[in-house]
């Protein structure tokens, strides 16, 4: 198997799994169908192409958090544009500063069409929801290794002084939440297998999410400051001087 690993990392990013009306919600991590969502666009895939989404869907998915971010609320007010009245008063919420990596397990030929999309996309990417676009490049390789393997290779791509802050540790625990494998135990469950992205009947199925960590080095880690006590100390004789000077 080979394994197609992106890096998302924004301002903001949004990824709501249940969000409806006027009350947006993000979950704390990229959604599987925010992220089929993504390279649906780079392919140029229609929005009801059921067909070419569902190629997309049978990738398995994983994510590490690099960095968790801040959860943020926006307040929104509008006016109807054609007759002025207003609007419902809506929340929207993001995650600030956050960086994720983001894994898809499948055949190596069409993961590698993807990564090729992802470096000239039909139309724009974005983290979530369109105000929300990647402050770096997306795309960053294709593996041969399995997807739990894939995350756990790959470099730590937290923030520089997000790597500083936590520069007493030499490695870093990092969550990450994935798909099972065949005959793994099932972990939480989650409305986000999409099965049509067609504004007429945009429909979601239940998936399984294992949470799991694992361990990667921190290219920014101090060494240990040595205690003084551990220094040798000096020989200092005041009277060495007046001896020099009397001979």
């Amino acid at each position: 198997m080979s394994v197609l690993v992106l890096r998302l990392a924004a301002p903001l990013q949004a990824w709501g799994a249940s969000a409806r009306f006027v009350r947006r919600t993000t979950e704390s991590a990229p959604t599987k169908s925010g992220v089929i969502g993504m390279l649906a666009a780079a392919q140029g895939l229609d929005r009801d192409d059921d067909a070419g989404l569902s190629r997309l869907a049978a990738l398995r998915f994983g994510v590490r958090i690099d960095q968790p971010g801040t959860r943020v609320r926006d307040f929104q007010t509008a006016h109807h544009a054609v007759t002025g009245k207003s609007m419902p008063l809506s929340e929207r919420f993001y995650l600030a500063d956050a960086v994720f990596v983001a894994a898809l397990e499948g055949e190596g030929a069409f993961l590698d069409e993807l990564h090729t999309a992802l470096r000239a996309p039909v139309h724009p990417l974005f983290l979530g929801r369109r105000s929300c676009p990647p402050a770096l490049p997306v795309e960053l390789a294709t593996r041969d290794s399995s997807l739990l393997q894939a995350l756990r290779d790959e470099p730590w791509q937290a923030s520089g002084w997000y790597q500083r802050l936590r520069g007493k540790e030499h490695t870093v625990s990092l969550s990450v939440l994935r798909e099972p494998v065949q005959g793994e135990e099932h972990g939480d469950i989650l409305r986000d297998q999409p099965l049509s992205f067609a504004a007429a009947h945009r429909r979601h199925a239940l998936r399984s999410v294992v949470s799991t960590t694992v361990e990667v080095p921190n290219p920014r880690a101090v060494a240990p400051r040595v205690p003084a006590a551990a220094h040798p100390v000096p020989r200092h004789e005041p009277f060495d001087a007046v001896e020099e000077e009397t001979l």
